[in-house]
């Protein structure tokens, strides 16, 4: 296993997986790297339980979601150091949706459904990302989210919910 073959082959997949995380193409890039970074720093200790792609998938989903949760937590120590605002009063809104190749007229709605799917915990958010975006499996997300597939459907049933419930909110 050569890591030239597994970033030719995989940085397309982590890139967009990423990008669905972030919806910034800065972030997804940076990710991206730090990904590959990781990879390159594991590669010896992975272990084949798992397929190289999911190995990636899990690997992806890890690093988007902690780069998510430390972006926030720096924005909101900047601005409440500098506003005096404490944790319960500032909320930090979801950033603009730039997502190339969607067209102007949809853009508004995407941007709802983004910013809807972003409050969603992260596990709901990742099934949603897993089935409706990277559009894999029930089978394919269960073993990316180490899960059985009985459970990724409840989990889906539960995002779904939630997820319709924000969209109502939104309006």
């Amino acid at each position: 296993m050569i890591f030239d073959d597994i970033y030719s082959e995989h940085r397309t997949m982590v890139f967009n997986l990423a990008l669905q995380y972030v919806q910034n193409i800065e972030d997804a890039e940076e990710i991206t790297q730090d990904v590959f970074v990781k990879v390159f720093n594991n590669l010896l200790a992975y272990k084949k339980q798992a397929s190289i792609k999911t190995w990636m998938y899990r690997i992806t989903i890890n690093q988007s979601l902690d780069f998510i949760k430390f972006k926030n937590a720096r924005k909101r120590n900047i601005l409440s150091s500098i506003f005096s605002f404490n944790d319960e009063t500032f909320k930090i809104e979801p950033s603009n949706f730039n997502h190339p190749g969607i067209i102007l007229e949809q853009k508004e709605a995407y941007q709802k459904i983004f910013e809807a799917i972003n409050q969603l915990p992260n596990n709901q958010k990742t099934v949603i990302i897993l089935l409706k975006i990277e559009d894999k499996s029930q089978a394919e997300a269960a073993e990316i989210m180490d899960m059985n597939v009985k459970a990724l459907e409840s989990l889906f049933q539960r995002a779904k919910k939630k997820l319709e419930i924000l969209l109502i909110q939104k309006g």
